[in-house]
């Protein structure tokens, strides 16, 4: 083991019913360089990530493409593991949920589970939401639609397994209440001691029937285990646990990870179902989860449809590795959400890495090569320009403790600052030296030597501080400057350059300089031929303003007869009480006056609601929303951007007419 001991961490691991776009990969960068920084600063260091490949929406996917689920799972995980390659990621395990040595330790930790009375099997009727493989209650419902998603729920029931959370929920609280670094930051701890734990958890459903791409209980085939127990255990899995009792060498020394490096939008999952399940293993829980803000493109919703979706692979191809691992890490508030567009892309660039850095790194070389043939000499005259240069040093040399405190913290992104701070410092310390004022007068060779050798020494650390983060960009200014990239001890020592070292002839531009309007209109032009590419066949509507949706499985006329829709006149509408999206509606059907409450007060308001005709699913069972009773559902179309609109009927009908 190594001098500071070991550092096991990890990543969500990716879904496979697709590409990810750039908020996903954001995650995969971020824990390489907080893996690289641990190695560098004397950590044995087990980094993981991998992809989760079962579930009902993967089945329904390749049965779309008409292929079966593992074909479908090998492609999409082929992909994902292309593009963290491509970002340059140093994981040391990429696991597969389909990996046989995983899914024969899930079926072990189910059935050790079940033994010993945490799992028992009973009946699941309630609203599912099918993208989030979620089952919830009304309670749960965030006005009336999936609070993880968004999306609408329908009702289901289906025989299943559970998990008894509430047996260790006191313990857990407890574990939180005593480990206030367990959950980071704050404001997700606080989300799910409030929301979640301290109303009382319900038993968890941990196997499904209605789909068959799973891993299948062992004692009862009907049934695949679930998709959390089966995903959240990778983490032990993929070093080496055994549940009965012959788990590896590798597992003893990394578990319990250091951290689990996760997405805010699946803390709860992370933080009270795995810590209950580690819990009924009898093993130690995870020292730390960290739930990242999402990285959001600021000119609206990513969309397929749109096919304005922006990929690692894009970034990489416009800007560089190296520039998109600065951006997606510099960008990112430490709990709030950052924003991606263009634009932004290109003004860092521009001012952070072409100028701060690049500039710096040329100039530095050239004005060496100019004056002394690229030799670097440290002549040690200071020319009464000790405070200046005793500041530069000070700043050099202490900021590996600045970039340290912050990484301890997760704070990746003041980091990145503070390095480039030290980068600044350099340009100011060209502006107050002058090295062209100096080279006019031979008396004062010694010091421009001086200069240029702080100036080079300042470059190395700084690279050495910018490997984890950068480590493309670390390696080139260390081979220009004719050296080896730092550890981290060194850095805090002024002065190690070898005086009398030749640098390169011809400084390699490190970042071009982007111009704006050019990028934005080669990005639109790459969104026009993907929408293109997109387009509809010979023989199907050729209208661009179209959405394509997840298809949804075939269903027979008699499930489709067992709906009733009807034409209903809006004739009173008010707002729900205490809710941001719900209007409650009376909607005369024939005779009936029917209570409807829908999700739309975003795009209509009550007043312009009064009046309408409307088509109404009315046989609907009646459920409450926002604890109003709701006796049906209005119908809405959806475009991309996630506006709505009523449907109603072309030509004058009267209130109660059927839709047939």
């Amino acid at each position: 083991m190594s001098e500071k001991g070991k550092y096991y961490i990890t990543t969500a691991i990716a879904y496979t019913s697709g590409k990810p776009h750039i908020g996903n990969s954001y995650e995969i960068v971020l824990a390489d360089s907080i893996a690289r920084f641990k190695r560098k600063d004397g950590y044995e260091v087990f980094f993981q990530t991998g992809t989760d490949e079962h579930g009902q929406k993967i089945e329904l996917k390749a049965a779309e493409a008409g292929i079966t689920p593992k074909e479908f799972v090998d492609d999409v995980a082929g992909t994902i593991k292309g593009l963290w390659d491509l970002m340059n990621t140093s994981y040391d395990k990429f696991i597969r949920t389909t990996d046989e040595a995983h899914e024969k330790q899930v079926q072990k930790i189910f059935k050790k589970l079940y033994d010993q009375g945490d799992i028992y099997k009973g009946a699941y009727e309630g609203l599912y939401c099918t993208p989030c493989e979620s089952f919830w209650t009304e309670s749960q419902l965030v006005d009336g639609k999936c609070p993880d998603c968004g999306r609408e729920v329908k009702p289901a029931k289906e025989e299943a397994y559970f998990f008894k959370m509430s047996k260790y929920a006191d313990r857990l609280i407890e574990h939180i209440n005593t480990h206030p670094e367990f959950i980071q930051p704050v404001s997700r701890k606080n989300e799910m001691m409030n929301n979640f734990l301290l109303p009382g958890l319900q038993d968890l459903c941990v196997s499904r029937t209605s789909f068959q791409w799973g891993i299948p209980v062992t004692f009862d085939d009907k049934h695949v285990i679930y998709v959390w127990l089966d995903a959240l255990t990778n983490y032990i899995t993929g070093i080496g646990y055994d549940c009965e009792g012959n788990s590896t060498e590798q597992y003893r020394k990394f578990w319990p990870a250091d951290l689990h490096l996760i997405g805010k939008d699946i803390i709860r999952f992370h933080t009270i179902y795995w810590p209950i399940f580690l819990m009924a293993l009898g093993e130690e829980l995870p020292k730390q989860v960290f739930g990242h803000p999402w990285l959001l493109q600021g000119d609206g919703k990513m969309s397929k449809s749109k096919g304005n979706v922006i990929y690692a692979d894009d970034l990489v191809d416009f800007f560089g590795v190296d520039a998109v691992r600065y951006f997606v890490l510099h960008e990112m508030p430490y709990d709030n959400d950052g924003v991606i567009t263009w634009e932004l892309m290109v003004e860092r660039l521009n001012s952070d890495l072409a100028n701060t850095l690049g500039n710096l790194v040329n100039r530095t070389i050239s004005m060496s090569n100019k004056y002394f043939g690229g030799i670097v000499s440290d002549k040690g005259v200071t020319d009464g320009q000790d405070e200046i240069d005793a500041d530069l040093k000070a700043v050099v040399t202490g900021t590996y403790r600045k970039v340290s405190g912050k990484m301890n913290e997760l704070r990746v992104a003041d980091a990145l600052t503070e390095i480039f701070s030290l980068f600044k410092r350099c340009n100011k310390y060209i502006d107050e030296t002058q090295p062209w004022v100096l080279a006019k007068d031979e008396a004062k060779s010694d010091r421009l030597a001086t200069v240029l050798y702080n100036l080079v020494e300042g470059i190395v650390i700084g690279a050495s501080l910018l490997e984890p983060y950068m480590p493309e960009t670390a390696k080139k200014i260390a081979d220009q400057l004719n050296t080896t990239i730092r550890d981290f001890a060194q850095c805090e020592t002024f002065g190690l350059y070898p005086s009398g070292t030749k640098v390169t002839d011809k400084p390699e531009i490190l970042f071009a300089r982007l111009d704006v309007k050019e990028v934005v209109e080669k990005a639109d032009a790459m969104f026009a031929e993907r929408k293109a590419q997109n387009a509809p066949q010979e023989g199907e509507t050729q209208d661009d303003n179209v959405i394509e949706i997840e298809k949804k499985p075939e269903i027979e006329y008699g499930d489709f007869d067992k709906l009733q829709f009807r034409v209903g006149e809006i004739i009173a509408c008010e707002e729900v009480p205490k809710s941001k999206k719900l209007l409650c509606s009376k909607v005369k059907i024939g005779k009936e006056v029917k209570q409807i409450v829908s999700g739309i007060k975003a795009h209509y308001s009550a007043e312009e609601m009064v009046g309408k005709k409307v088509m109404v699913l009315v046989n609907l069972k009646p459920a409450k929303l926002a604890g109003v009773v709701s006796e049906g559902m209005l119908l809405c179309a959806e475009d991309a951007d996630g506006k709505l609109a009523l449907i109603v009927p072309e030509k004058e009908m009267p209130a109660g007419a059927e839709i047939c």
